[in-house]
Parts: C-alpha cells; sequence; structure tokens
C-alpha cells in the first residue's frame, strides 16, 4: 500500500492548512513585529522612577534607558559630613544603576505580554527583533 496522491501534486503529511495555514502564520508573525515595534515606541514615553537614600536621590529614567531627570533633595544629605560628596557618588551610581535595571526588565515585561515567550524559539529570534 503506496501513499495516495492528493489532486494539485504531492502525498499525504506535510503542515496542517497547507499554504492558507502559512499565511496565516505569516500574517501573525507580521502583526507581532507591528506589536513589537508600537510597544517600543510607546517605552520612549513610559517612565520609572527610582528613589535611593532615604529619598536622597530620585531619578526618572524612560523605557528607552534615557534619563529624564535627576532629582537631590539636600535635605537629606548630610553636607556637614567632610565625606558627603563620596556619599552622593555612591548614590548617584546605585540609583542610575536601579534605574537602568527597572527600565529594562519594564521593556522586557511589555515585549513578553507581546511574544508570549516566542523569542526564545530558536531560528525565530531574527523574525521578532
Amino acid at each position: 500500500m503506496g501513499k495516495k496522491k492528493r489532486p494539485g501534486g504531492g502525498f499525504g503529511g506535510g503542515m496542517p492548512g497547507g499554504a492558507g495555514g502559512m499565511s496565516g502564520m505569516m500574517a501573525q508573525l507580521q502583526k507581532m513585529q507591528k506589536d513589537m515595534a508600537d510597544a517600543q515606541a510607546a517605552l520612549e514615553h513610559e517612565t520609572v522612577e527610582v528613589s535611593v537614600g532615604g529619598g536622597a536621590l530620585t531619578i526618572v529614567i524612560t523605557g528607552h534607558q534615557r534619563i529624564q531627570s535627576i532629582k537631590i533633595n539636600p535635605d537629606v544629605l548630610d553636607t556637614s559630613d567632610p565625606e558627603w560628596v563620596t556619599d552622593l557618588q555612591d548614590l548617584l551610581q546605585s540609583a542610575v544603576n536601579q534605574a537602568i535595571e527597572q527600565s529594562q526588565a519594564m521593556a522586557a515585561e511589555k515585549m513578553e505580554r507581546i511574544t508570549g515567550g516566542l523569542g526564545s524559539m530558536p531560528g525565530l529570534g531574527g523574525l521578532l527583533g
């Protein structure tokens, strides 16, 4: 018993849905790419606020990791301490690093909602990015 030939050539098997299934998948991928581009554009305007040192320093950063503002609260800083400049520098470094991490996490979460984890599938990295 051999395989039966389908009308139009070819044998049974292959992808379910034939060419229609493939075009549907391509349409879904194109929609996902558009949604990702829209989300990337929106991240430019979405922000994260990070405060360190009991409110001594506050940073606002966008989803594109661009710092919008840095506020220093002089009432919280002890400028009579000879190490106050070093303390401020340490706070600034900590705040910037935390702000970047939180901004990246926000962006990753937004993309994850769109891709549903597809970006980690082998072979799809170039299609979705």
